[in-house]
């Protein structure tokens, strides 16, 4: 009696996966709010900070000299990093969540984001005594974070390898050991540094957008859309695995490339959106579940709305990092743990009422 109903709650799953194969109208329409939500906060990421643009005046077919030098150079590819990250951070906590099968699953659960934070801070702290001179400059940190982040990849997968169908679970479980060892050896080094290091250290843990500029954030801009779209093509397999390993393989799903596409794709944005922005947190977690809220728990819908409304918020949260204590700039990771953290208890009391 159990077996078998057993076998028709799983009957019934997979009926309702097959039903929600494509986005529904409703989908469709908060889809395209949250892309206005987008242009919106785009376009007040742009007119507004210490240095207000009026809209009218950007619009204008002859723009002042100064307005132009702070729109091009200083406020768009700042905006543009920030949508980026956040779409990043958004995307690669959805496609983990439905990886690993777990709410609570973020980019920072497999060790990556803490590979490109070790990555990053090692820069920070030894830079001056062990890089020569001539090979520093600005592409220097955000090359440390990337090849932190891509050595805790190869690490996971090197690790992994053999285990067959329990490779995600022991996956989870190496990553939180490379956190671990991750802070362990971030606190040695905070430990080591001298004061200037130490603030510049504080500071890039807390996140910020500042200081991009184009050179800097064309060739992430390239990477991160390639490996957005590269996961995007999974929300179907990532519906199936719902059932369970087990039966997501007897369907058909190949479980070593599906995860292979994963967490390739979500390392590779997560440590390039690391390695220019500094760690910031709660976004990966907290956007997918207020994008389920909202339409639904289908990947097809999930991964494209959890995408837009991360890097709306993203625009937003560093919008009123830049405001709220203006001249002086907020750490934009405060800010995002401000909003997410309230967001993620209202979350689980609701739960719990339910």
């Amino acid at each position: 009696m159990y077996l078998k109903y057993s076998l028709n709650n799983k009957l019934r799953f997979l009926k309702k996966i097959f039903q929600t194969r494509y986005i529904k109208p409703k989908q469709t329409l908060i889809i395209l709010g949250l892309l206005s939500l987008l242009v919106i906060s785009f376009v007040l990421g742009i007119t507004f900070g210490s240095y207000n643009i009026p809209l009218s005046n950007i619009l204008k077919s002859t723009i002042e000299p100064i307005h132009k030098t702070v729109l091009i150079q200083i406020r768009a590819p700042r905006v543009v990093l920030a949508g980026f990250v956040g779409a990043s951070l958004a995307l690669s906590g959805a496609s983990l969540q439905g990886l690993f099968r777990n709410p609570l699953a973020d980019p920072g659960l497999i060790g990556v984001s803490a590979g490109a934070a070790l990555g990053a801070t090692s820069i920070i702290v030894l830079s001056n005594h062990f890089v020569p001179e001539t090979l520093s400059g600005p592409f220097l940190l955000p090359l440390a974070a990337i090849g932190g982040a891509s050595g805790v990849i190869i690490l996971l997968f090197l690790l992994t390898k053999g285990f067959k169908t329990r490779g995600t679970t022991y996956m989870l479980l190496i990553g939180i050991a490379i956190n671990s060892l991750a802070g362990v050896c971030i606190g040695i080094l905070t430990y080591i540094s001298s004061d200037a290091e130490l603030r510049s250290l504080t500071f890039w843990t807390m996140g910020s957008f500042g200081g991009v500029t184009w050179p800097l954030l064309l060739p992430a801009i390239i990477i991160i859309s390639f490996f957005l779209f590269w996961a995007m093509p999974s929300s179907r397999n990532l519906d199936l695995l719902q059932l369970g390993e087990i039966e997501a393989q007897r369907l058909g799903i190949n479980l070593k490339k599906l995860r292979f596409n994963i967490v390739i794709s979500s390392a590779a944005i997560v440590g390039i959106s690391v390695s220019l922005s500094g760690m910031i947190g709660f976004i990966g977690l907290v956007v997918p579940h207020l994008a389920r809220l909202l339409g639904g728990v289908n990947h097809s819908y999930l991964l494209i709305s959890s995408a837009i409304a991360g890097s709306s918020l993203m625009i937003i949260a560093d919008l009123f990092a830049r405001v709220l204590v203006q001249p002086a700039e907020l750490p934009v990771g405060l800010i995002t743990s401000a909003i997410g953290a309230p967001f993620f208890l209202y979350l689980i009391i609701n739960t719990k009422k339910a």
